[in-house]
């Protein structure tokens, strides 16, 4: 019986008459549409798929084909489907390959999907427009249709498209993958084996694409190059010409969707990429793997390959939920934080700059944050895979920057004009608006992880190696670790890194790691601050007692930085502009560019402010950093590397505090006739010489002695030594009684400075003036040398008048 139904079914295949029913079902919509064209050899024009590819044509062009009709088309398209042998030339063309690779798999349509090289049977069966046609595919995703498909009605073309949505998720089973993704295999190789997508974009297509009928091929528009055209056109500005209709613009979308799960299933993709495919991802074989290998390898790809793969990220960047992969591992964040920008028909790259700024929230999940950065590093290989930022600055790009393509040297070329701009205070931007905002969010998004900067990761790789392993990348923690061991790090890698806290001090925003931990901190104290200002609004206000201890931390690290080198102080370096190079000239002229000068230069202006030679706008700037270092020693690099070892010695319990109240500084100085290396006692000699210019920075004797300066010394203007010898004549005076911490404190100071006196003397005459007014005796001192000056004038007018006297009588004579 079998056989028999067999040979029946071949006869219907070669000539539809065969079959009474078919026959006389489909005889007016035969002749309706012409399916019999008289013109055509007889063999074809009786053949069972010349008439199910003429039908089909009818019904995907909206015309109306009888319900009887379609009821046993179907029948047939499923019959074909189901036994190869029923398909004369697939006997003919693929008997070896059947005997090699498909024995065993005759039933249930198991030998078409073992071959799937067919694309002219499935064109004529359709299984895109009713997945049941296919056996094959419909008994092995039963149970996933059952599950996630259900609220689909039956024999709907959405049904495959639902299961394209599940694949690769939990509802799968691995049979229907396998099953699937061989059918999808040809319905993406010829947009019309997709019926949603035909019905939808035919109007569009036949106007922007020039294709021709359901059933006809073209030699200039493949069906394969169809779907390619309509996506081009899909993703265009107004501005740039004709764009489709909303409805075949989503069905791009889904498409384009689906396509991102696997690389077999965009055609372009596989054909121009088979051999980079094999040569750089041959070991990337899990889901999305290939691609992601083929966007880390683009600059080594062949040109064809290299364009494709340019042109799929560089619509990535504008809808990046075709990455359907990604778009799941990050549902819960885009459900938390980003759900009014997913929302959106138009993505434009609102939903990545999205996930980037919540890449480190507590929700993220491990494969979002690999996916969310892996893009990140790919759009730095060309500023077009940034699609905000090719919208808001390709004309500047053009006109400032045209030869530049990776996106890292954009940046940088935009943002040196607009510093320069800036600096130069020009009357006009030559960087439009738009860009400058853009491009300050993508310098800020740079900052976050090293790999995003790949001149200062490709310097630093082997430091990274060696000092940083156990560190993470992310968050800028790899850069904060780089900068703590900066010491260690190797002379080109030092260099980079400097160079970053140079550009991060000028703009404090970029520092990622400060504004990350001062975040609060910053909406409390500064919420009106400037960017280049924020570091000094966070400095001022570092000591309140709502200050957040981390925050505080941060801050002192990066004033430690600071006084390093004056070039990391932008606020001194304009301040200090004149003083600099007329007092600190040797020192700059042994400096080398990039290395650190550790403190040498903030050393000299401070000697120079105990002499009160500097300008005003520095002494004020060079005041503040006494003051600051006066209370926690680790500001003050000179003295931390030439008294490591005092300290550590002397005063280790006052080092090991928790907060810095100027403890150690009092310990070197109380212990300074302990102290044996003659750098150190220079530094502390120095520090007892700055706090005779201003108590301010003496920070204990300035706490001893508040009431009493409040007392007796109010009306006095602080600085130049004036308070300090406010309170010297307050010691001197028996009617004064001064706090007896504050008289103990003084009287120490006093010896302090004696000893200093003679281990280091006057330098010249600004240190002995200085020295004579801050004395205890400076009443008589002054006494001494004035009585002094008026015996040796009294010794002149009478040495004058008898000389003068000798003269006359001389003459007289």
């Amino acid at each position: 019986c079998r056989e028999a139904l067999t040979t029946r079914q071949k006869l219907i295949a070669q000539d539809y008459k065969v079959s009474y029913s078919l026959a006389k079902s489909c005889k007016s919509d035969l002749k309706k549409y012409r399916c019999n064209v008289e013109n055509l050899p007889r063999s074809r024009e009786a053949r069972l798929s010349y008439l199910l590819m003429c039908l089909e044509s009818a019904v995907h062009r909206g015309r109306q084909v009888s319900s009887e009709c379609q009821g046993e088309m179907l029948d047939y398209r499923r019959m074909l489907m189901e036994d190869f042998s029923l398909s004369p030339e697939i006997i003919l063309s693929c008997r070896g390959e059947i005997e090699h690779h498909c024995s065993g798999l005759h039933r249930k349509g198991r030998t078409l999907h073992c071959l799937m090289k067919l694309q002219t049977l499935i064109q004529e069966t359709d299984p895109g427009a009713d997945y049941r046609i296919d056996r094959a595919l419909n008994e092995a995703c039963e149970s996933v249709i059952q599950t996630a498909c259900k609220h689909i009605r039956s024999g709907d073309p959405m049904i495959l498209s639902c299961l394209m949505e599940h694949l690769y998720t939990e509802k799968m089973v691995e049979d229907c993958e396998h099953r699937l993704l061989e059918l999808q295999y040809f319905i993406s190789r010829d947009w019309k084996l997709d019926p949603v997508l035909y019905r939808k974009c035919q109007g569009d297509a036949s106007r922007l694409c020039h294709t021709h009928g359901w059933n006809e091929t073209s030699e200039l528009m493949p069906p394969g190059a169809v779907f390619s055209c309509l996506y081009r056109h899909a993703y265009r500005t107004e501005e740039q010409g004709r764009r489709l209709s909303r409805e075949c613009r989503a069905e791009v979308q889904r498409i384009l969707h689906q396509r991102a799960m696997d690389v077999k299933l965009d055609p372009a993709l596989q054909d121009k990429c088979l051999i980079d495919l094999g040569k750089w991802c041959s070991e990337k074989t899990e889901t999305g793997q290939e691609l992601e290998c083929l966007q880390d390898h683009l600059d080594d790809l062949a040109v064809e390959c290299r364009d494709i793969v340019g042109n799929l990220t560089e619509l990535e960047s504008e809808d990046i939920q075709i990455e359907a992969l990604l778009m799941r591992a990050c549902e819960p964040i885009i459900q938390n934080f980003c759900h009014d920008v997913a929302d959106n028909q138009i993505d434009s790259g609102d939903l990545m700059e999205c996930l980037i700024q919540n890449k480190h929230q507590k929700d993220m999940n491990e494969k979002c944050a690999i996916g969310v950065t892996h893009f990140q590093l790919v759009q730095m290989k060309d500023f077009r895979f940034s699609y905000k930022f090719k919208m808001a600055c390709k004309e500047d790009v053009l006109k400032l920057c045209p030869n530049i393509k990776k996106k890292v040297d954009v940046v940088i070329c935009l943002s040196t004009t607009v510093r320069n701009d800036t600096l130069q205070e020009a009357k006009e931007h030559r960087v439009s608006l738009k860009c400058r905002k853009q491009l300050r969010v993508e310098e800020l998004e740079m900052t976050e992880d090293i790999r995003l900067e790949p001149d200062l990761y490709e310097a630093c790789k082997s430091d990274i190696k060696n000092h940083c392993s156990t560190v993470q990348y992310g968050n800028a923690q790899i850069i904060e670790c780089l900068k703590e061991n900066k010491k260690q790090l190797s002379t080109r890698c030092h260099q980079k890194v400097f160079k970053l806290q140079e550009t991060e001090m000028m703009d404090p925003e970029l520092d990622y790691t400060l504004m990350r931990v001062c975040k609060q901190m910053i909406k409390r104290f500064c919420p009106e601050a400037d960017s280049k200002t924020m570091l000094q609004c966070l400095k001022q206000n570092k000591n309140s007692e709502l200050m957040d201890p981390k925050c505080k931390q941060m801050i002192t690290k990066r004033q430690i930085t600071q006084n390093t080198d004056y070039r990391l102080n932008p606020v001194l370096r304009k301040a200090c502009k004149a003083d600099i190079p007329k007092f600190c000239h040797g020192i700059l002229t042994k400096a080398k560019d990039d290395s650190e000068l550790e403190g040498q230069v903030i050393s000299c202006l401070k000697l120079r402010y105990a002499d009160q030679r500097l300008s005003s706008d520095c002494e004020d700037q060079i005041r503040i950093i006494i003051q600051e270092s006066a209370l926690d020693y680790r500001l003050d690099p000179q003295l931390q590397l030439h008294c490591s070892d005092e300290i550590a010695s002397l005063c280790a319990e006052e080092a090991a505090a928790q907060e810095q109240t100027g403890q150690v500084e009092e310990c070197l100085k109380v212990n300074l006739l302990k102290i044996k290396t003659e750098m150190c006692k220079k530094e502390v000699l120095n520090m007892l010489k700055e706090s005779k210019a201003d108590i301010f920075v003496d920070p204990v004797l300035h706490t001893a002695c508040a009431l009493d300066i409040k007392h007796h010394c109010a009306a006095i203007t602080p600085g130049r030594g004036r308070q300090m010898s406010c309170l010297m004549e307050a010691l001197e005076d028996k009617r004064v009684r001064l706090q007896p911490e504050c008289k103990k404190r003084l009287n120490d100071r006093i010896e302090m400075w004696s000893y200093a006196a003679k281990v280091a003397p006057a330098d010249g005459f600004s240190d002995l003036a200085m020295q004579v007014m801050t004395s205890p005796s400076k009443n008589y001192i002054l006494s001494v040398i004035s009585g002094s000056i008026c015996i040796l004038f009294l010794i002149g007018l009478m040495c004058g008048r008898i000389t003068k006297r000798v003269t006359r009588e001389l003459k007289d004579r």
